[in-house]
């Protein structure tokens, strides 16, 4: 399935031209597919380059720059999700469809992501701070203009971002995909039928993610540090994302319990103050949401364009057939950043 560049578009909300390949119209084979057919993730060379953020801490970023650049060509920042980093199949995927078009692009690891980071926190929804970081840096590194794009959680971080960012005369547009756009909603779907397989997987691995840096920190001797971690990772295992944010990502990020993380994180009260050309893809049967997180239009900015579609899953849009599928998200995003851009 081939997308035009400037094939539906619209501001506001708009049916998504997205139809799921035969046979994988079902929300969690959706979802699923990529990590059985992707086995061997799509290859592509990186230069890796650590960078510090105001606080002394780090983020480690992969950066792509194709052998040939189109001329005024953007840089594209990519933020994977939960759980997720910069190797994760729809990152390298958006990666090398981007270079496909001579772009560059460079994909964000998140605090934590790829190795244990050297502070008590590590990312969550509303960690615009360390995506400005990443953003400020890239700025004075290179004159490219910038595009933003986050995935799920990434997708989070992404429009509190635009909304902090403004009308920034480098930012030039941005996207966000799968997005818990209301997280108390998301929290509770994640703990009803077979949305519980994936809240335990994601919480085993946030699980191991978190004891590893409990080590590290004791291993290098942040006492102080290993033993907030420590006292949080008492409640485990943790049951469920309102338990795991309230016991633990609520009290290392300073946020007052659980409600006062998902009522200042929650991704649709931003949108409203985006002021670049931003598109957010939408699944109706994503098993990680409801309806119910869908905004109303009059929570959007004039900038958004709200891609909805029937079927797609969480992170899977995934067209084509069985055999020969076709990884949608990797043609629609790069339509949507070239239609931008060029329309400037």
């Amino acid at each position: 399935m081939s997308i035009a560049p400037n094939t539906s578009f619209q501001k506001g909300f708009f049916n998504s031209p997205f139809r799921p390949a035969p046979f994988l119209a079902n929300p969690h084979l959706q979802t699923l597919f990529a990590s059985v057919h992707r086995k061997t993730r799509p290859q592509l060379t990186r230069q890796r380059q650590r960078i510090t953020l105001t606080d002394g801490d780090f983020v480690l970023l992969d950066a792509h720059t194709p052998t040939q650049i189109s001329p005024n060509a953007p840089l594209v920042l990519v933020i994977h999700g939960l759980s997720g980093s910069s190797d994760s199949h729809y990152v390298l995927g958006l990666q090398k469809a981007l270079a496909a078009q001579h772009w560059p692009s460079v994909a964000m690891n998140c605090r934590g992501a790829t190795e244990p980071n050297q502070a008590t926190r590590a990312y969550h929804a509303g960690a615009s701070d360390d995506v400005r970081g990443v953003f400020q840096h890239l700025i004075d590194s290179q004159e490219r203009p910038i595009m933003i794009v986050g995935y799920s959680l990434g997708g989070s971080m992404t429009l509190k971002t635009l909304a902090e960012l403004g009308d920034h005369p480098r930012l030039l547009a941005g996207v966000a995909v799968s997005t818990p756009l209301e997280m108390a909603i998301c929290a509770k779907r994640l703990d009803k039928g077979f949305s519980m397989i994936y809240r335990k997987h994601l919480l085993d691995e946030l699980h191991a993610l978190w004891y590893a840096k409990l080590r590290y920190l004791e291993n290098t001797g942040a006492t102080s540090e290993a033993q907030k971690i420590e006292q949080c990772l008492t409640h485990a295992p943790f049951k469920s994302f309102w338990q795991f944010d309230d016991l633990l990502m609520a009290p290392l990020h300073g946020f007052d319990g659980v409600h006062d993380y998902y009522a200042r994180c929650r991704p649709n009260q931003f949108l409203k103050d985006i002021k670049v050309p931003t598109l957010v893809i939408h699944a109706m049967d994503d098993p990680f949401m409801s309806p119910l997180v869908i905004p109303q239009s009059n929570e959007l900015s004039p900038m958004i364009h709200f891609e909805l579609a029937e079927s797609g899953g969480h992170v899977g849009f995934i067209s084509g057939t069985v055999t020969k599928p076709v990884y949608y998200l990797e043609q629609r995003i790069p339509a949507f950043l070239n239609y931008i851009h060029s329309s400037r």
